[in-house]
């Protein structure tokens, strides 16, 4: 590795470690996400986006109340990603359920508190478990699992025709492809040509209920996407190098990014909980005890 790959491993490692460190604290989390998706949020916070930097504060804000007349309280999450301004990439996060992967990230960029997640899932707290538009890093509420890539190709259209030159990164989960309303989003973004709308999505295989492919297989992926439309390539999702090769590259349409990852990469010991991976809660003290074991490991 060169100096970069350094040191978004390093970053990469960290959300790993600090979500098992609080799953371990707390009894329970989206683990098998953060094993995933860990480099992809390195990737993002440390070497794609063009983001400004982080215009909230670090200590993460109590809700403040939902959208309403002038004078409310309300705030975005999206302001620790930085100012909306034109020359700025605009970051938007669609598996919700992945937020303590993404309050990790956060932290290890020092764009939130090392005490952030002291507050999760707190009452009254903006790190929720599930992210909603005032959750640090996150600019919109998703809803149900498919409705952010539409948010994100209509943000896209308003700055292609503003001739603004920040892009529209989309951080996915491959579940969100048994949604139609996502094979709508990438016909409707190939019909506007947002070369400006570019997707990561984290194809780690499981969802809820277990393995995807078990349940309603999304492949061939990426022809799928290339027949709807848009250029589509596939990653090693923990390959640093060919990871920025595939999320850097330009193609003149939107672009997707299929990364291949491991839903216990850096925690083997999670895999023999397969096929159910989609979250961790310790079922006895010793089980308990193996993790804590584990994340010794991790911070050796």
């Amino acid at each position: 590795m060169n100096d970069w790959q350094d040191q978004t491993q390093e970053i990469a490692d960290g959300i790993r470690r600090r979500v098992l460190e609080h799953v371990l604290s707390n009894n329970g989390g989206y683990m098998s996400q953060a094993c995933s998706s860990a480099e992809m949020f390195a990737m993002l916070y440390s070497r794609v986006l063009r983001l400004g930097p982080s215009i909230a504060p670090l200590e993460p804000r109590k809700f403040g109340g939902v959208p309403g007349a002038p004078g409310h309280e309300f705030f975005s999450g999206g302001d620790y990603n930085g100012a909306k301004e034109s020359q700025f990439d605009r970051f938007i996060f669609s598996p919700a359920h992945y937020a303590l992967a993404l309050y990790a990230a956060l932290i290890e960029v020092g764009r939130l508190a090392e005490s952030g997640l002291d507050h999760f899932n707190e009452d009254g707290s903006t790190v929720e478990m599930i992210g909603g538009e005032h959750s640090p890093g996150v600019e919109t509420t998703t809803g149900s699992l498919g409705q952010a890539l539409s948010q994100a190709g209509g943000i896209a259209l308003a700055r292609k025709l503003r001739g603004d030159t920040g892009d529209v990164w989309v951080m996915m989960s491959d579940g969100e492809f048994q949604e139609g309303q996502t094979w709508e989003a990438i016909e409707s973004a190939a019909r506007f040509e947002l070369d400006n709308l570019r997707v990561i999505v984290d194809a780690n295989g499981q969802q809820c209920d277990g393995c995807i492919d078990e349940i309603e297989t999304g492949d061939p992926l990426t022809n799928r996407i290339r027949v709807f439309g848009a250029s589509a390539v596939e990653s090693n999702g923990h390959d640093l190098g060919t990871l920025e090769e595939a999320m850097t590259m330009s193609t003149g349409k939107p672009h997707f990014v299929i990364a291949r990852t491991d839903p216990v990469r850096g925690l083997p010991l999670f895999g023999e909980r397969a096929p159910l991976l989609h979250y961790l809660r310790f079922t006895s003290p010793d089980e308990r005890a193996q993790y804590q074991a584990a994340y010794e490991e991790m911070v050796k």
